[in-house]
């Protein structure tokens, strides 16, 4: 079975930006809400054929869930350790200025290991400013830590069920 060239043209401008959606969110951005909109662009210019609104129905609530479930992993890592918010504030620094330096030599392994290092060394500098020992600022700091880390891992779990479930749909 072949597609005429423009089929084939937008199937792959849509998968193209199904996986721009499951890299994004590695840095933190909502892939998922891309993946959701690329979903519902394809949904609309195919006239429903491939992908109903169940489907689309069934992405929008993985999409809210997955968004919102990183960011109370990522809060509740920091405040499981007492984080203030000025420490919040300067990881969040942090991670840009690392992402910033690292990028140049390790390209798009330089942003992932630029914001995680990057807000560690921030929270890690903060919490030595505020209680002066490096026992309780490196717990602290790792509470931070994992708690985006496991919000990333769990977002990306979910974004990946959703690149799945598109995928499925238009091949079967």
């Amino acid at each position: 079975m072949s597609l005429p060239p423009l089929d084939t043209a937008g199937l792959t401008i849509f998968i193209v930006i199904l996986f721009i959606g499951l890299y994004a969110n590695i840095f933190g951005l909502p892939g998922t809400v891309l993946i959701f909109l690329d979903a519902l662009v394809y949904a609309l210019i195919t006239g429903f054929s491939d992908m109903g609104w169940q489907l689309l129905v069934s992405l929008l609530v993985i999409a809210i869930f997955a968004e919102g479930l990183e960011f109370i992993l990522g809060v509740t890592g920091a405040a499981r350790f007492s984080v203030s918010k000025k420490v919040l504030a300067i990881s969040v620094f942090g991670s840009i200025v690392g992402a910033l330096i690292l990028t140049p030599w390790l390209y798009g392994l330089g942003i992932l290991t630029g914001i995680f290092l990057g807000g560690f060394t921030g929270a890690l500098l903060m919490e030595l400013v505020r209680q002066l020992h490096l026992k309780p600022a490196l717990r602290d700091s790792n509470g931070a830590l994992l708690g985006r880390a496991a919000g990333t891992l769990v977002k990306g779990g979910m974004t990946m069920v959703m690149v799945v479930m598109a995928l499925m749909n238009i091949y079967s």
